[in-house]
């Protein structure tokens, strides 16, 4: 056994033969939340690229894959399965939103569905009617796409974890990075309370279907949020969140304008960009509003006043990780300039959707942080006590070398 192995008792079975033969094996550690948004938002970057149904099953599969090596065994980390169905619901309405509102478009009827008239003020807009092929695919890719972007971000959800997160966010941000924690923690937090209350129901006989199961779930899913509100906001107030220290007048509004500047010059150069304007209302514009807005931000991280217990680090995972994401999302944008009708099939002629070598390496790149990231720590599994079985209770000793015998006197004999 290797010295790290020695050191982190465990370690030898998480990781499996690969400690055995490699002693460099990665140890079990959280990675940096950042690391994992990163990746995740390069994922969804490059979904957002393409309307291939191709690339974008391949990048769920990515998703699902790393989530599956990597997540650890918090509450956060079951509530993947939550973002794939909410996928699927974004793909099933979409397709159906095109049935109900985009009849007759395409040559290839599938089926024939009365169409309702409308007045004459909503002219442009069709209920029902002919439902052809073409309108079918092309709502399936359309919430394809934007299913892949949030299975994407629900990766990140799943493995990246959100009170660390909250100790990555500046000082400026601090409100407002402490509530988007709290609401990223929700969905995690609802889906362990209904698992647990699913499994308190099996084991007192009770039914788990129909609308007396669902009230069933819904009561106690509803109190435990309650309490679990209740104890954060308690906890939250004895570690002193939402203090800040005595700024005075003048520095507390010359920072709101610094910032409000700042969000407008960036909001008007994003539009100078956007569109064809003056000159000074492009790239000068956006570099002054961002500079004024950190300005801001910055001075108003002074009002918060933070102590960090062991602050986490970029390590060479991390940044391999954040690279993955970047680099899929490079070559993405890469593959859409070289051949953009291939991440765009078009409906109309129906076309049969390809793979490029640029995307097969991007997709292979996005799922490298399934064996470059270390494995996450798993809670130890503790062992019930041994059972010793009772001593009976001492008695009368006895000796065995010899035996012994007993007299009775004779009564009732013969006169």
């Amino acid at each position: 056994m290797t010295d790290r192995a020695r050191r982190h008792p465990g370690a030898t079975a998480r990781t499996g033969w690969a400690t055995s033969w490699w002693p460099s094996a990665p140890l079990p550690r959280g990675l940096h939340p950042g690391a994992w948004w990163l990746w995740a938002l390069g994922l969804a970057t490059a979904a957002s690229h393409t309307t291939n149904p191709l690339p974008l099953a391949l990048l769920i599969a990515v998703a699902a894959l790393v989530v599956v090596r990597r997540r650890g065994d918090a509450p956060w980390a079951l509530a993947f399965r939550m973002y794939l169905v909410l996928g699927a619901v974004i793909v099933v309405m979409r397709v159906v939103f095109r049935i109900v509102f985009g009849g007759g478009q395409g040559d290839h009827v599938l089926i024939r569905l009365p169409e309702v008239p409308l007045p004459a003020w909503a002219a442009g807009i069709r209920l029902f009617g002919p439902v052809a092929v073409e309108q079918v695919l092309g709502g399936f890719y359309d919430g394809l796409r934007l299913a892949a972007m949030l299975i994407c971000l629900g990766a990140a959800n799943a493995l990246a974890n959100p009170k660390r997160l909250l100790k990555a966010v500046p000082g400026a941000l601090y409100a407002v990075g402490t509530a988007v924690v709290v609401a990223l923690s929700v969905a995690p937090q609802l889906v362990e309370s209904v698992l647990r209350v699913r499994r308190a129901r099996r084991l007192r006989g009770a039914s788990g279907r129909g609308m007396r199961a669902l009230r069933g779930i819904a009561l106690p899913v509803l109190a435990d949020a309650l309490d679990r509100s209740l104890a954060l906001a308690a906890a939250m107030d004895s570690r002193g969140y939402g203090r800040t220290a005595a700024v005075p007048p003048g520095q507390r509004a010359t920072t709101g304008a610094l910032v409000l500047g700042g969000l407008i010059g960036v909001c008007a150069g994003t539009y100078g960009l956007l569109d064809t304007g003056p000159g000074y209302l492009g790239l000068p514009l956006l570099l002054g509003g961002l500079a004024t807005a950190v300005a801001g931000m910055l001075l108003a991280g002074r009002r918060v006043r933070r102590s960090r217990y062991r602050p986490d680090r970029w390590h060479p995972a991390e940044l391999l990780v954040a690279g993955c994401g970047v680099a899929a999302a490079a070559l993405t944008m890469l593959a859409g300039s070289v051949a953009p009708e291939l991440l765009y099939p078009p409906v109309n002629p129906l076309t049969w959707p390809r793979l490029t070598p640029l995307i097969l390496l991007a997709v292979a790149v996005a799922a490298a942080p399934a064996w470059l990231a270390p494995p996450p720590p798993v809670a130890r599994a503790t062992r019930p006590p041994a059972v010793v079985p009772a001593l009976p209770a001492p008695g009368p000793r006895v000796d065995t070398a010899r035996p012994t015998t007993t007299s009775s006197p004779v009564t009732g004999g013969p006169s």
